[in-house]
């Protein structure tokens, strides 16, 4: 890659790293809020669900839409949007104001990623483009290693709402970088709204967008209430929590790392299985949670699979719309972040059930039995795709296209 290509990588990878820490770091502070707002843990827990169902109903509608604006100018004022969400956040004093802050900061924040993914696939050499685009969703995996346990220590240091102010700081250095290295002339979407959505119709492309559905939601049902686990089952001292955060994000630093060798080596097929090893990881913190040591291991197996389908759904999605839907290209970008978060919406969501009307590490085989389903969703896609003639087959070779790519 050139000097360019290079630091435009390096900010789109800033950028994901922001709007990770952003979005992930409530997640250890919610005793925090719950105690400062006076409101319940699983009420607390809804902040992390309407984040998410707020990213997946709000970025295919606006990515679709803004898709016929010069990016440049639109990624500037999206950014600075988010750094007004960030403040509002920092600033809030009631549930509702909190709410309504998370809500503006995550549909930004989903077609923030969605610019950033098209912006590297239009900027980026073919050649480099998978290698790329790995290393800007490993923005959001160092946002769990050093963003998230940061944030979290900040905020139980010095009040969960310095948690905010840190990360509207981060979102600032963001604006400036974005504003010097993404290109002023970036290509517009000429296709109407019906064409883009036409994507949506593709049987291929539905079942896939359940696939890292079902897969962060096993775990977000377990990660969401981490903290309150770590504090009443596993008595972890607040002191150490941060810790464990960081913990977390290291091992999960190697989850994005094998997502890519599993792209690169028929992902679908590979998949079938990985999810149910996740079911068994996820299910073992039930039994391990009888000792800090062993509940620590179940942890660190659970961030080593959270992020192995990324690599492999993301190309999926861009690959099929650029041979079969250039319209909706844009549009494609957003689907696997999209999926995501709407995972992390039904897995934050039934982990609060529990926490309210079960005993709390009863979110650990909730989360095995999701996983399993993930399993099974990719079994019919694999399947599907073996079955799909040349003539019909809406998906590349992607495996051996990323593995080109790469190598």
């Amino acid at each position: 890659m050139t000097a360019k290509e290079k630091q435009l990588t390096l900010n789109l990878f800033l950028l994901t790293f922001v709007l990770g820490t952003s979005e992930f770091v409530i997640v250890g502070l919610l005793n925090e809020i719950s105690a400062d707002l006076n409101i319940a843990l699983s009420t607390a827990g809804a902040t992390v669900s309407a984040f998410a169902l707020s990213f997946a109903i709000g970025t295919p509608v606006l990515t679709a839409i803004f898709s016929r604006f010069s990016k440049y100018p639109l990624m500037l004022i999206l950014i600075a949007v988010f750094i007004t969400g960030n403040v509002i956040t920092a600033l809030s004093g009631t549930y509702t104001l909190l709410i309504l802050s998370r809500i503006l900061t995550a549909i930004v924040t989903g077609v923030l990623i969605a610019l950033a993914m098209s912006v590297a696939s239009e900027t980026i050499p073919a050649a480099k483009r998978g290698k790329v685009i790995a290393i800007i969703f490993a923005g959001f995996t160092v946002a769990s290693v050093i963003g998230v346990p940061l944030g979290t220590f900040i905020g139980q240091w010095s009040g969960w709402h310095s948690a905010f102010w840190f990360t509207s700081l981060l979102g600032i250095i963001s604006l400036i970088s974005c504003s010097i290295t993404i290109p002023k002339r970036l290509h517009r979407t000429k296709g109407s709204l019906v064409k883009q959505v036409r994507l949506l119709g593709n049987p291929r492309i539905l079942i896939a967008f359940f696939i890292p559905t079902l897969s962060i939601a096993a775990t977000y049902t377990v990660y969401t209430y981490l903290t309150p686990l770590m504090k009443e089952v596993l008595l972890v001292q607040d002191r150490y929590i941060s810790l464990v955060f960081l913990l977390y994000g290291v091992v999960s630093l190697f989850s994005t790392l094998l997502g890519g060798k599993i792209a690169a080596r028929n992902g679908i097929k590979t998949l079938r299985y990985a999810f149910l090893l996740q079911a068994v990881i996820l299910a073992s913190l039930y039994v391990s949670s009888h000792s800090i040591v062993t509940a620590l291991i179940s942890i660190s197996f659970m961030a080593l699979v959270v992020y192995i389908m990324n690599s492999t759904m993301q190309l999926y999605f861009i690959d099929l719309a650029d041979k079969h839907y250039p319209a909706a290209k844009d549009l494609a970008s957003s689907l696997n972040p999209v999926s995501i978060n709407v995972g992390i919406a039904l897995g934050s969501s039934l982990g609060g059930f529990a926490a309210a009307n079960m005993r709390l590490i009863d979110v650990s085989w909730i989360g095995g039995f999701i996983a399993v389903a993930a399993s099974l969703m990719t079994f019919i896609s694999y399947l599907l795709g073996r079955r799909s003639s040349p003539a019909t087959d809406a998906v590349p070779d992607y495996a051996a296209e990323l593995e080109r790519r790469i190598g």
